[in-house]
């Protein structure tokens, strides 16, 4: 061999284990990501989450390759939505929403999958166990009982209702878990509580329609794919009721909603990526606990309190973590 090849040889042999190991350190992990709600409606959580996994080092065309997919308030999408990605093989899925992590769930039994806004994932069949879910999937949940207890209490003393209409997705089990448990504080209060079941835009004003011949006197909605898939139109039907609305996320409020307790939801999906970077890093879903909440947010719309023609208590403002005038 002349010593010119034998050079040329050497050199590609030193060179191609630095290359080899460059393409190893910039591999495309792919996720999957399917949501029950709006494109337009996830955007600023979807940001969150996206942020969060940039502060952990996982940014989107660098090394990981995001391919997502939306509902749009429809249940009935998600599982061919979920099937969709599954066929694609992703190294993990990213759900948000009871329906699309149940979805997910009866599409695989082996791709990662971490779930965020599932209201009881026990309750909802996703998971056995809150400590070891024992399976694929873990995630974030959103439930809190306390949560709901004190959406009732904050309606009830802001508005002297004793009447109550409460609009939710009925398909979600969660969501069922949610009235059955106000129903329960709303007797303890000597509230009745009037579940108002809503599956898709079509159903909102049927039921504004159903509100306004029960009159009640306040208004409690849930936070599912449907109502966050419809949050103006619902506000406006609300606001045009004359009816004080508590809802369980502030985008309701920042629309002209009355008032909002809830997570801190752009934290919740920065939780979520936390679980992502943690399983693309080796960790199996099987031995991460869900994390449950313990941080709310009480938001007060004053406008929308003078529009009523509503005196809010002063403990009412008080208690407020924000007051949007």
């Amino acid at each position: 061999m002349r010593r010119r090849d034998f050079i040329c040889t050497l050199g590609a042999t030193l060179i191609w284990p630095l290359s080899a190991q460059a393409q190893q350190a910039t591999k495309i992990r792919r996720i999957g990501m399917l949501s029950g709600g709006t494109k337009a409606g996830t955007r600023e959580r979807d940001k969150c989450f996206e942020d969060g996994l940039r502060q952990l080092g996982w940014i989107e065309g660098k090394n990981i390759a995001i391919e997502r997919r939306w509902a749009e308030g429809n249940t009935a999408r998600t599982a061919p939505l979920a099937a969709e990605l599954v066929s694609l093989a992703p190294d993990l899925v990213v759900t948000s929403g009871t329906p699309a992590a149940q979805a997910i769930q009866q599409a695989t039994s082996e791709i990662p999958v971490v779930f965020n806004m599932v209201s009881d994932p026990v309750a909802s069949g996703i998971v056995t166990n809150l400590a070891r879910p024992n399976s694929n999937i873990t995630g974030v949940s959103n439930f809190f009982p306390a949560m709901i207890g004190k959406l009732l209490e904050l309606i009830e003393t802001t508005s002297s209702a004793k009447r109550i209409a409460v609009l939710h997705d009925p398909t979600n089990l969660g969501k069922q878990l949610d009235v059955r448990m106000l129903s329960q504080s709303g007797r303890a209060l000597g509230v009745t509580i009037d579940p108002l079941g809503l599956r898709s835009a079509e159903g909102i004003d049927a039921a504004f329609v159903s509100i306004a011949k029960t009159q009640p006197g306040a208004l409690i909605v849930l936070v599912d794919s449907v109502t966050l898939s419809h949050v103006q139109q619902i506000v406006t039907n609300a606001a045009r009721a004359r009816l004080p609305a508590i809802y369980q996320e502030r985008t309701f409020v920042e629309a002209g909603g009355l008032m909002s307790y809830a997570l801190n939801y752009c934290q919740h999906f920065e939780r979520a990526a936390a679980y992502v970077d943690k399983i693309l890093k080796g960790q199996k879903p099987s031995n991460l606990p869900i994390e449950q909440p313990s941080t709310f947010q009480f938001v007060v719309n004053l406008k929308t309190a003078k529009a009523l023609g509503l005196d809010l208590p002063p403990k009412i403002l008080a208690f407020a973590d924000e007051v949007i005038e």
